[in-house]
């Protein structure tokens, strides 16, 4: 595994050589748009709602507690703004489905565990039947961690910049019963490529969607589409010194891939286990019980963020000039944050079992929410 404290050690001098570089001349204003390096998005505008390693995650506050100005911009306001919509899609705002694809004949032979669940012999620590089970469980239990994305909405009137929502405006669905978890696909008539570009994982999101017979523009409009890699693999360049990240979310226009079934909203969901604790194993649970905590905490990131800001950034954001990146949306205001403190991490407990996940924005409280009124 790559050593990223040793090249945060390294390339401080390159950091601070290149922030003096931009900055020259600057006014306070100009300072504010200067880009975080250390962001796994720096220079790869595509990875939306990016999950940054921990290790990305302290470089990247270590970057912005180096000056004043981006200091004071990263304790700016951290209040979501709706974007307008891209392709008239802003958020979830029906009953949210995602579908998972385990991408890759590496995965290995497929069965079936007790409560119906796909196991793969390839998975041996279970991450497949585990994220099955977090999609089957949410909106049970009174899990009220699905509430948060509720108080989001899109449509006519809610004009761009808008903070809150009016009346009557259709809001992010709650996914009663356990009913996000829409199917699930094991497409190993190829292998996953070693390092599947963004298009190519678009690509198979749009081949997911033919295979469950999404094939019109209004079957996808509150869909999203999991693309899971297999363990050994590096989607678009995961694990490398330049994947310094966990996941993102995207759509097929944003890759420029063209697709006959209307927009498709994807994840890119390698292996984080790949990455052990730098992608979130035993971050709020120990031993064996924490070993897939970084797949509900990264998965849960994303899925919230693909639900608030389904194309992005037509849908919720930050719109603050801050110095991290630019959009960050509802997970990436709460990433990492230490279980046990103001909103940290922590376990959620739903009818198909207790799942480690992180805190999301909400607007209403002004907080990182772990539970929210259903809305």
């Amino acid at each position: 595994m790559f050593d990223y404290a040793k090249r945060g050690l390294v390339k401080a001098i390159a950091v601070s050589a290149l922030f003096a570089v931009s900055t020259i001349g600057a006014s306070a204003s100009d300072v504010s748009s200067v880009t975080n390096p250390y962001s796994p998005a720096y220079g790869h505008g595509y990875r939306h709602g990016v999950v940054p390693t921990r290790e990305s995650l302290r470089n990247m506050n270590a970057f912005e507690a180096q000056n004043k100005t981006t200091a004071a911009l990263r304790a700016s306001s951290k209040t979501l703004s709706y974007g307008g919509g891209v392709d008239g899609i802003g958020v979830t705002s029906g009953s949210p489905k995602v579908y998972l694809v385990v991408y890759g004949s590496q995965w290995g032979t497929a069965g079936t565990d007790a409560n119906g669940n796909m196991t793969l012999s390839g998975d041996a620590s279970g991450a497949v039947p585990y994220l099955q089970k977090l999609f089957k469980g949410l909106g049970t239990n009174n899990e009220t961690w699905s509430g948060t994305v509720t108080q989001y909405c899109d449509g006519s009137t809610v004009g761009t910049g808008a903070t809150s929502c009016p009346t009557g405006a259709p809001k992010v669905g709650y996914p009663t019963g356990g009913t996000a978890f829409a199917g699930i696909w094991y497409d190993n008539s190829v292998a996953s490529p070693s390092q599947a570009t963004g298009a190519q994982l678009a690509q198979e999101a749009i081949n997911a969607a033919a295979h469950f017979g999404n094939t019109t523009a209004a079957s996808n409009r509150y869909v999203e589409y999991v693309i899971l890699s297999p363990s050994g693999t590096h989607p678009d360049g995961f694990n490398t010194t330049s994947g310094q990240f966990c996941a993102w979310h995207d759509y097929n226009g944003d890759q420029g891939v063209s697709s006959p079934y209307g927009d498709i909203a994807f994840t890119n969901m390698p292996y984080v286990l790949d990455m052990t604790t730098s992608c979130g194993e035993n971050f709020v649970n120990s031993g064996s019980a924490g070993v897939l905590d970084g797949f509900s905490i990264v998965e849960g990131h994303e899925y919230a963020e693909t639900v608030t800001d389904q194309n992005p950034a037509g849908g919720w954001t930050n719109h603050q000039s801050r110095s991290r990146y630019n959009g960050e949306e509802i997970g990436d205001e709460c990433a990492w944050i230490t279980p046990g403190t103001a909103g940290g991490s922590a376990n959620v407990v739903t009818a198909t079992g207790t799942f480690a996940m992180q805190t999301l924005w909400s607007n209403d409280t002004n907080t990182c929410a772990i539970s929210h009124p259903v809305l």
